[in-house]
Formats: structure tokens, sequence, C-alpha cells
């Protein structure tokens, strides 16, 4: 009896595990149905997404009253002008004073040294420039009275003047009172 059952202990669990095979076999395949389906909906979406992504950019794209900072620098100085606000448009109309001329002939050769891979920070006392669509991109040392504040131009600054990116006045924080400032410091006990 012994030896009869063992072979008829063996075979069943071989087709135990032969039907466990197979199994897994057909799940596979239908799980790669699945897949062959899903993947043509992730295509529709990954195009969705492409165009999502698409819209995105071109929002956050900057753009000055309607117009991209490429067609900017294209613009002639009367188109530009038209498009900035009229304290700085007034005082373009009446033309660029001699020191204005000369700072926006050094910063042409500043842009034009970035290009070939220099980054010079042009230095200027000029603070009533107004910042043109060609300026965006460098760096120009601004004074305020102590020293020459660096302004990195970003497109946002176009219209602003130079001034308003190197500030004459500090913040002041006051901390705590020192020994001997007043009266009522005698009983504050040391640090």
């Amino acid at each position: 009896m012994a030896p009869d059952e063992q072979p008829n202990d063996e075979k069943p669990e071989e087709t135990k595990e032969e039907s466990k095979i197979d199994s897994k076999k057909e799940l596979d395949s239908e799980k790669k149905i699945e897949t062959d389906e899903t993947s043509d909906s992730k295509e529709e979406l990954d195009s969705k997404e492409d165009l999502d992504t698409q819209k995105e950019l071109d929002r956050l794209r900057f753009h000055y009253r309607g117009f991209t900072l490429e067609e900017l620098r294209k613009m002639n100085m009367d188109q530009f002008i038209q498009l900035i606000p009229a304290r700085a448009r007034r005082s373009l109309k009446r033309g660029l004073p001699p020191r204005q001329k000369k700072l926006l002939e050094r910063l042409r050769r500043a842009y034009r040294a970035k290009k070939r891979g220099k980054d010079l920070i042009t230095r200027t006392h000029v603070r009533d420039m107004i910042i043109f669509p060609e300026m965006v991109g460098l760096k120009i040392g601004v004074y305020n009275g102590h020293k020459f504040e660096i302004v990195d131009v970003k497109p946002e600054m176009i219209s602003h003047y130079l001034g308003e990116f190197s500030l004459t006045r500090k913040h002041v924080s006051h901390g705590s009172p020192g020994i001997g400032a007043t009266r009522s410091s005698k009983y504050v006990p040391l640090k």
C-alpha cells in the first residue's frame, strides 16, 4: 500500500504545479491584453498632457503688454516708446541726455562681450536710465551713494528706472540696547 500511495500523491502535486503555471500564463496574457489597450489611452493622455504643458509654458513665458522678449528686442525705439508708461514715454520723447547715450553704448559693448562669453559688469551713476529690452541679461553696477549695487537685469524690469533696483537707504532693524545705552539698562542682566 505504501508504494501505491506515493505515486498517487506525487501525480496530483505535479498537476497542481502545472495548473499553477498554466494559470499564471493565462493571467499574464490577460495582463498583456489589458496593457495594450491602456497603452493606446496612455498615448492619448500623453498628447493631451503635452498640449497642457505647452499652454502652461506659453503662459509662463515673459510677455510685456502682449509681446515676448524677442519681439520687444526686434522693435525700433518708436514702437517700444508706445508701449511703456507715460512718465518714461515723456522722458524718452524728449531724447536721451549725453550721460544716458554713453551708458547705452557701454551696455551694447557689454552685450556683445557677453555673447563672446565674457560677463562684464558696467558701473554707472546714471540712476534715471530707463531699462530697455536690449539690457535684459546684463549686470549693471548702479551707484546708490555709498557703493555700486549689482543689478542683474530681468525681463520684468523693462520700462523701470535703474535707480529703483539700487536702494539709497538701508532698512533699519534695531537690536536690544547695550550696556550704558540708557539709565534703565543698568538693571538689565548681562548676556
